[in-house]
Order: structure tokens, then sequence, then C-alpha cells
């Protein structure tokens, strides 16, 4: 029996742990597989071949998650992640930093602009990653803020309108396809130097990718690539808000900032669990698995497993190794990993040196209603 009313947004870590001491690999009464140890979740998201990834059928256009990179096996998860790794190359990342720069700076001045209490994730954690990604995307100014509310419903299933209104997990996606849809169709008949025009161009194995196969890239990039970097922007703001002394040391240490980002995505990780489907019976620490059984691994618990890390409750800066799966394993490890890293050490240096330190005002955090991922909708900070 697994009891989910004992995990607490903000500290789960608590229920992590009682789990990993009493149910490494737990069978729920539905019959779904838990995974909460670091060997178990690392073997969960590495051997593919015992793990599916597949979500539904992957040629379905109202369903373009399941065409997306994150719900593919091999062969065909090979040959689509090979053409898109090459728009993230070390070099096409690199090449984004001065304009990550200047979009960072832009809005630390305008929360210097703004006296007393701000909101971080509104004035911060989540301009940045949506403004990035609607630019690679090609996306209008104008149409930016539909990122965060689409994103938002297809995390956690609603979302809250500027209306007042609520979008469920079903229209966000609808709504997405329409709006990806007709964008595909203007860039293939006018392309321009975007990331759908490249994907439009490409071709794999001979083939060019299906306009299922490029709304599902579109949409996996949007909600992938914006809500993994704002929870972790947010969460190494809370985190150094408990541990003020590492807040000056990142001013003049690009080291210092690198080695907090990294303990931030073990000691917080945004993204908590995935999942995975088994291929055929089979054991998984101890525990028979059936086939077809849906698997959970947790991977916000494994980066807090005493037999991995040692004093893993500690939040401890350029610990070495530092082995954490905040992004994943194996063929499915997160392809904008080193994009949200790069935006978390930018935007954490440049606030370091313009702010004497950050207050987050704990009492009024507004934690994500979800286990799929941690992070906030709203974060009251004092800047000093």
């Amino acid at each position: 029996m697994i009891d989910f009313s004992e995990r607490d947004k903000l500290n789960p870590f608590t229920w992590y742990e009682r789990m990993r001491r009493e149910n490494p690999v737990l069978v729920d009464e539905d019959g779904d597989v838990h995974a909460f140890g670091y060997e178990a979740v690392k073997k969960v998201l590495f051997e593919h071949e015992l793990f599916s990834s597949r979500r539904g059928p992957a040629d379905d256009p109202n369903n373009p998650i399941a065409a997306s990179l994150i719900s593919l096996d091999p062969p065909r998860h090979r040959q689509l992640r090979s053409l898109v790794s090459q728009a993230f190359t070390p070099r096409a990342i690199a090449a984004l930093a001065p304009r990550i720069e200047e979009i960072s700076s832009g809005l630390i001045q305008d929360m210097k602009a703004t006296s007393g209490e701000v909101d971080f994730v509104e004035t911060f954690s989540v301009p940045l990653p949506v403004t990035v990604i609607a630019e690679l995307l090609g996306i209008p100014l104008e149409d930016r803020d539909k990122f965060k509310v689409w994103s938002d419903a297809i995390i956690s299933g609603t979302a809250e309108m500027d209306s007042g209104g609520e979008l469920n997990f079903t229209d966000a996606q609808r709504e997405m396809v329409m709006y990806f849809g007709e964008m595909i169709a203007e860039r293939t008949r006018r392309p321009k130097e975007d990331f759908v025009s490249q994907l439009l161009a490409a071709t794999v194995d001979g083939e060019r990718l299906s306009p299922t196969d490029i709304l599902g890239f579109c949409i996996l990039l949007l909600v992938a690539g914006n809500e993994t970097t704002t929870n972790l922007l947010s969460n190494a703001i809370l985190t150094l808000n408990e541990h003020q002394e590492f807040w000056s040391s990142m001013r003049d240490s690009a080291a210092m900032v690198e080695n907090v980002v990294e303990e931030v995505l073990r000691y917080r990780s945004p993204v908590q669990h995935m999942y995975r489907t088994a291929t055929r019976d089979l054991e998984l620490g101890g525990v028979q698995i059936p086939a077809n059984a849906a698997v959970v691994a947790w991977m916000g618990s494994a980066n807090r497993d005493e037999a991995a890390f040692e004093h893993a409750e500690q939040f401890v800066p350029g610990r070495s190794p530092n082995r954490h799966v905040a992004f994943g394993h194996g063929i499915h490890f997160c392809l904008g990993a080193p994009l949200a890293r790069l935006e978390a050490k930018i935007s954490l240096t440049q606030l370091a040196r313009e702010f004497r330190r950050i207050d987050v005002d704990t009492s009024r955090l507004v934690s994500i209603p979800t286990s799929f991922v941690y992070g906030f909708y709203h974060m009251p900070v004092t800047l000093a």
C-alpha cells in the first residue's frame, strides 16, 4: 500500500526516506510498481529493453507527446534523437549564452525597479526559459504568455488563466496541436531561420519527418524546455535562502555557481519521477513484476539515497562524485540538460552580483500541485 497523502509537496524527502527504508520497490493496490532506491531507479531508466517508454500510438495526431522522444523506444528513438541532437550541440548551446545573458539582465533590472517584494517565479524563473524556448521555436512575443499556461496544464492537469478560468490537460493539448499545426503549415510555405524550419528540412534515414513528428518535438521542447528550467531556478533560490553562506561566494567563482547548480539538481530535482512499462515478466529489487505493469522511477528519491550519496540530506555544493539522475539516465537522458545548466549558471551568477541576498517568504510559497515535478507557482521574495 502506498499512501500519497503522507507526501508533503514542499518536503517530500522525509516520505522518500521512509519508502526507501520500508519499501524500496513497491507494488501498489493498482498493480503499479514504484522504485525509490538509487540503483533500482537507474535500472528502470537505463534498461530500455526491459522498461519501455511507449505511451500510446506514435502516429496519433491528437496525442503528440506519444510521438515525441520522451515516449519512443529504439530504433525510432535513435533516429529522431540523432536528428534533433544537431540543434543541441555544445557549439549551438554555447552560442545562446549572449542572448541568455541579455534576457536575464533585463529581467533583473525590472526586478530592481520594483520596490519591496516581488514574485520570483512570475518575474524571473518563468519568463527567462519561456523567452529562450520561444525564440528557438520562432514564436511571436505576443503568444508567449500561452506557453506557461499550456505547460502548467500538461504537467499538473489544470492551469489558471488570466481570464480567471482554468485550462485542463485535454484542452491544453488540443490548443497546442492547433497552434503548432498552423505554425508548421506556415513554415512549410515560408521557411524561416528557426528550429521548426530546420526540422521541416531535415531527413531521417532518407525520409522527412511527418507533421506529427515535428508536432511532438515542438510540444516536448515547449513543456520540458521551460518547465524544468523554471523549477531549477526557483529551487535554487529556495535552497540558497536556506544556505546563505554560498550566495556571496557565487559572485566571483564560476566553479561555485556550477557546483550549486549540480547540487540543487540533486537536492531538489525539478522532475521527481518518470514512467515506464515492463516489457516482460521480470524482477526489480527482489520484487516480481509482471509484463505490462506501469513502473514509476522516483528520481527525487534516488537523488537522496544514502546508499549512493554520503550525507544525502545535506546540501553540499562541490560534492564528488555527484552522479544524480535529475536529468534521467541512459538513452533518454535529457537532451536539453546543457541548455538548462547554461541558463541556471548565467542567471544565478548575475543574480548573485546584483543582490546581496534574496529572502524567500516560505510561509507564502505555492507549490505546483503534482508529484511529477518539484517547483512553485508563486515564490514571494525580498531583494537586498
